[in-house]
């Protein structure tokens, strides 16, 4: 089973890479099932609309996840309950969250399971994600071996610490949520696939996709300032594919991928 995972969506600019440049990698990659986190993807930079997640999936993508801003447009409570490829942290508080943090795609008749949560260093202080993980896992294993993780979070010691945590029990660990995609995908000892950050997909030019101005601002006087983001200029898409063994759940590789305009990087 090979999995194509595509960091945050940003902006106006990173929608436009997905329906540009997701035909272009299906063609070269050749995956079963394609991942985007979609929880930047509005004009404003936070947060997904109907409309957004409707065109992801009109453009190839199979499951779309979320992150801190899953909340960030209010429209999303009118639609996540019935978008059964929509998933946001699973460790949102129990009981009072709408949608659902995992959902199961069939894969030439294997099911993948595709699991979303959130990390609480620098972060807020949402259910242990820790625990909550071990558990949804043991469950989920009684269906199915090929289980991908999008562990949205700030600090790289806890994104690493949640895929060691899990090594041999998950398929993938890939953080989102830092925009930079880091250069250290590998496989742990136990067969776990992961990579610290797999990077957004939106202006390239931008701070983390923003308009850098107000970002730098912000840094010298130390006064609020409003982030914009930036709607000019080069895009890039960045994402991972990792290949797993169906029988085994194990991954067996994982690289990272990266396309500047019509510049396409391996």
């Amino acid at each position: 089973m090979r999995i194509l995972f595509i960091g945050d969506v940003v902006g106006d600019k990173g929608v436009s890479m997905i329906q540009h440049y997701l035909p272009v990698i299906k063609q070269e990659v050749r995956p079963q099932v394609t991942i985007v986190n979609g929880e930047n993807a509005t004009a404003m930079g936070r947060g997904i609309t109907q409309s957004i997640y409707k065109k992801l999936m009109g453009d190839g993508v199979d499951v779309v996840t979320l992150g801190n801003h899953a909340w960030s447009n209010r429209e999303i409570l009118d639609f996540i309950d019935d978008a059964n490829r929509l998933i946001r942290p699973y460790n949102f508080p129990k009981n009072v969250t709408p949608g659902k943090g995992y959902t199961l795609v069939n894969v030439n008749g294997k099911q993948l399971a595709v699991l979303n949560f959130q990390g609480r260093v620098f972060m807020d202080n949402l259910d242990d994600p820790f625990s909550l993980a071990e558990s949804l896992v043991t469950e989920l294993r009684q269906k199915t071996n090929c289980i991908f993780m999008d562990f949205h979070a700030e600090a790289t010691s806890e994104k690493l610490a949640m895929a060691r945590f899990l090594d041999g029990k998950v398929s993938a660990v890939v953080g989102t949520h830092t925009h930079v995609q880091t250069n250290d995908p590998r496989i742990l000892p136990q067969k776990t696939a992961f990579l610290t950050d797999v990077g957004m997909t939106g202006p390239a030019d931008g701070m983390l996709g923003m308009k850098p101005e107000s970002v730098i601002s912000r840094f010298i006087n130390q006064r609020p300032a409003r982030f914009e983001v930036l709607e000019t200029g080069r895009g890039v898409l960045s994402g991972c594919v990792i290949d797993i063994d169906d029988k085994t759940g194990h991954a067996t590789a994982i690289k990272t991928i990266k396309y500047l305009d019509d510049q396409a990087h391996g």
